[in-house]
């Protein structure tokens, strides 16, 4: 079955942001599209009066039918952190998030919204800071162990649709350790995808992969923080959009992930950020 776009706003303005993006990769992927509306707090008292809700269902309609995209509506009363990972594990959704409003306290008290989300969602998220639009750049970051294919395949998916190019990054973590393989990998940063060790051949095969399906792409390795490398080359590159496997794909993620690359990255990040867990194959 495949996959739709699952775009969510509970009315406040930032949410927009979520909306423009999803309806633009939704106009050109040719994906359905659900928009869920979350009505937070509602008091039965002010059940007439005029909620933001309203004016930003309005304007995402309007941009809908601009954009040509099949959409459908879909409002439900709860706490937004509840009801959408409620909504997205029931179907094969591309939940596509904005930064949801909270108060600066609950944010240092419970977290940002995006990682509740990330560790209740099943599917894969594209949690969108800012619409950085049109999509020309994406970057993808690669791992040792494979578990970032599904995010690999969604990047591959949005670069044709697109005609984006695009960037698949390892980051070679500091170590204390005095290995061969190690040392394999720390003496060839720069041509990383020519060597035979694990990260090498895990970008020539994402390589391929993307330059097989009529990409231009390209390869590149740095060395360091593995959080603080991936924002620096954000940063530099000025990308549209990260793709980046998930933290809860597997234990033994925590390699390369840990203790949460990819939420520490939908944090700091600029640009949008899609994740996706790792589905083994039966």
């Amino acid at each position: 079955m495949k996959s739709e776009f699952l775009i969510v706003t509970n009315g406040f303005k930032g949410t927009w942001s979520a909306i423009e993006y999803g309806a633009a990769l939704a106009q050109s992927m040719r994906m359905k599209t659900t928009l869920l509306g979350v009505t937070e707090e509602l008091n039965p008292a002010a059940i007439d009066d005029h909620h933001p809700l309203e004016d930003i269902f309005a304007q995402a309609v309007e941009l809908f039918q601009k954009l040509n995209v099949e959409y459908a509506l879909d409002i439900r009363n709860g706490l937004a952190e509840r009801i959408i990972p409620e909504i997205a594990n029931k179907g094969n959704f591309i939940t596509v998030v904005s930064p949801l409003g909270r108060p600066q306290l609950k944010r240092w008290l419970t977290g940002r919204s995006i990682r509740l989300l990330m560790e209740q969602i099943s599917n894969p998220i594209l949690y969108v800071p800012q619409a950085c639009l049109p999509v020309k750049k994406l970057l993808v970051t690669v791992g040792g162990l494979g578990y970032g294919e599904a995010a690999e395949n969604i990047a591959v998916q949005i670069a044709r649709a697109n005609d984006a190019e695009v960037t698949l990054l390892y980051v070679v973590p500091p170590t204390d350790l005095d290995y061969p393989s190690t040392r394999g990998v720390q003496e060839h940063v720069d041509n990383l995808a020519e060597t035979d060790t694990l990260p090498g051949r895990s970008l020539r095969k994402a390589l391929e992969i993307a330059q097989g399906a009529g990409l231009n792409a390209k390869a590149k390795a740095r060395q360091g923080n593995i959080v603080e490398e991936i924002l620096a080359e954000i940063k530099v590159e000025n990308y549209d959009l990260v793709c980046m496997g998930s933290a809860y794909s597997a234990n033994t993620l925590r390699q390369y992930y840990a203790p949460n690359v990819t939420a520490e990255v939908a944090d700091s990040a600029s640009c949008p950020v899609l994740t996706a867990r790792f589905t083994r194959r039966v």
